[in-house]
C-alpha cells in the first residue's frame, strides 16, 4: 500500500484538501496529514483527524497524549519518524511562504523539519495570488526546488479569491490524484534495472599539465544517476566529474576516454541498461610527453583516434541490454543525431543544440530531443534534473515497446 503524508498550508484553497484526501483513500492509499498553524486558520485539524483516523501533525511539540500511535516517551521525533516510511509527500496547497523555506533550508515546523528528514518523493501543487506566482523570488525558489527533484504540479489559470484573474489557482484534486498515482508508478519502475552512466568530460594528456578537454561538467550524468536510483535501480556511475556523488549508486572515477571504455566494457556484462551522457574526446595524444612541454614556438600534436564506446558497448552487449547515446551538435541537430544513432547501432540518441543560450555544457538547465529510429520527443528546456526524469520515461516507453510519436516545439 502506498503511504502519502498530505501537507496542507495557509491558503484560502485549504479547504479543497480535505477532498483530496479522500480521493486518495479511495485509491487505496494510506493518508496521513500535516498542517501549518496558518492552514489551521481556514480547516480544523478535526477534518482530518475524522477522514483519516490518524494523528494529524501539527507543531514539532505535540504532546504524546495526542498522538495515536503508541510511544512510552512523553518527546517523540516524530518529524523524522513520520517521514521515514512514505512513499510521498504531497504539500497542497503550498503558499509562497512554503516554498520559500523549502528552497532555503528553514525548518521551523513540522512540515518543513519532515521535508528536510525524508526520503520519499516531494510533489507540490502551490496557491496563491498570480502577482505572488509569478515574482522572480517565487520561481527561483520553485527552479531551486526542481533541480532538487521535487516535483511540481502547475497552478491553474481562472478567478482567484483576491477578485483578480490569472495563474495560482489550485490545481483540482482529480488532476493531484493523477499525479501522485504517476509517482506510485515511477517508485520502481527501474527496480529490475542496472543501469551503467558516464558523465563529464575526458581529459587526454598532452604532458603532466596540459590536457585535451571540453566543457563538459558532468551534471547531465549525475542528475540521471539521481533520477534512476530515485525510481529504483542500481546504478554504476563512470565519472570524470567532481560532483558529490549521489547516495546509493557505485561510483568508478576515470579521467581519459581509455580509461572510461575499460570501465564500461568490465561492468558491460551486468548491465540492463549503459546510458552515456559523457563528452567522451575524439582524439588523445600518441605520445604524451614524460615532462612539461616548454614554450619554445609551433608545437605539433600527433593525435590518433579513441574508441568509440557506444559502438563498442552495442556490439558487446548481451540480449536485452539497452543502450542510449548523447550527441552534442550545433547544427542540423535532429539530421546529425540520427546519423550518429544509425552509425553507433545504439537504441536511442539524446541530441544537444549546445550552441543555444543557457543550456548545455555547464549550465544547470538542459534540453534537445530524444530520438529512436520510430520517433523523435521534444525535451522542453528544464532543469537537468528534470530533463533527466523525462529522458527516463522515454527509455521505460522504450523499454515497453511504446513510443511518444513525432513531438515538435
Amino acid at each position: 500500500m502506498m503511504r502519502v503524508m498530505v501537507g496542507v498550508c495557509g491558503s484560502i484553497a485549504a479547504y479543497k484538501a480535505p477532498e483530496l484526501v479522500r480521493q486518495l483513500q479511495q485509491q487505496g492509499i494510506d493518508v496521513s496529514v500535516t498542517m501549518t498553524r496558518s492552514a489551521m486558520r481556514f480547516v480544523s485539524p478535526l477534518t482530518f483527524a475524522a477522514l483519516t483516523g490518524r494523528t494529524v501533525y501539527t507543531s514539532l511539540w505535540q504532546p504524546a497524549g495526542e498522538r495515536t500511535h503508541d510511544h512510552t516517551a512523553e518527546f517523540s521525533i516524530d518529524h523524522v519518524i513520520a517521514g521515514q516510511d512514505l512513499d510521498a509527500l504531497v504539500i497542497a496547497p503550498a503558499t509562497a511562504n512554503i516554498l520559500a523555506k523549502l528552497a532555503n533550508g528553514i525548518a521551523n515546523d513540522f512540515l518543513t523539519a519532515m521535508y528536510l528528514a525524508t526520503r520519499a518523493k516531494v510533489l507540490i501543487a502551490p496557491a496563491m495570488n498570480v502577482n505572488m506566482w509569478n515574482h522572480p523570488a517565487t520561481q527561483t525558489n520553485v527552479n531551486i526546488l526542481i533541480d532538487r527533484g521535487v516535483r511540481f504540479i502547475e497552478p491553474e489559470t481562472g478567478y482567484l479569491a483576491c477578485g483578480m484573474t490569472g495563474g495560482g489557482r489550485l490545481a483540482s484534486a482529480e488532476k493531484i490524484l493523477h499525479c501522485v498515482l504517476t509517482l506510485a508508478d515511477e517508485r520502481s519502475d527501474f527496480s529490475e534495472e542496472t543501469i551503467l552512466i558516464t558523465a563529464g568530460g575526458t581529459r587526454e594528456p598532452i604532458d603532466p599539465v596540459r590536457f585535451l578537454g571540453n566543457r563538459s561538467s558532468g551534471k547531465m550524468g549525475h542528475a540521471l544517476a539521481e533520477e534512476a536510483i530515485a525510481r529504483g535501480a542500481k546504478v554504476i556511475l563512470v565519472t570524470t566529474s567532481t560532483l558529490p556523488v549521489p547516495a546509493g549508486c557505485e561510483v568508478i572515477p576515470v579521467g581519459t576516454a581509455e580509461q572510461m571504455s575499460a570501465a564500461v566494457l568490465d561492468h558491460l556484462p551486468a548491465c540492463t541498461m549503459v546510458i552515456k551522457a559523457a563528452a567522451v574526446a575524439d582524439y588523445r595524444v600518441a605520445a604524451p610527453s614524460p615532462s612539461k612541454l616548454r614554450r619554445s614556438g609551433p608545437l605539433t600534436l600527433d593525435l590518433l583516434p579513441t574508441e568509440d564506446i557506444v559502438a563498442r558497448a552495442v556490439k558487446e552487449r548481451r540480449n536485452g541490454t539497452l543502450v542510449i547515446a548523447f550527441a552534442a551538435e550545433t547544427e542540423d541537430i535532429e539530421a546529425n543525431a540520427r546519423m550518429k544513432l544509425r552509425r553507433k547501432g545504439a537504441d536511442a540518441i539524446v541530441a544537444n543544440d549546445i550552441s543555444a543560450p543557457g543550456i548545455g555544457f555547464e549550465s544547470d538547465h538542459n534540453g534537445g530531443l530524444f530520438i529512436t529510429e520510430e520517433s523523435t520527443v521534444s525535451l522542453p528546456e528544464s532543469s537537468k534534473r528534470e530533463m533527466a526524469r523525462r529522458i527516463l520515461d522515454e527509455i521505460r516507453n522504450l523499454r515497453m515497446g511504446t513510443f511518444s510519436g513525432l513531438v515538435r516545439g
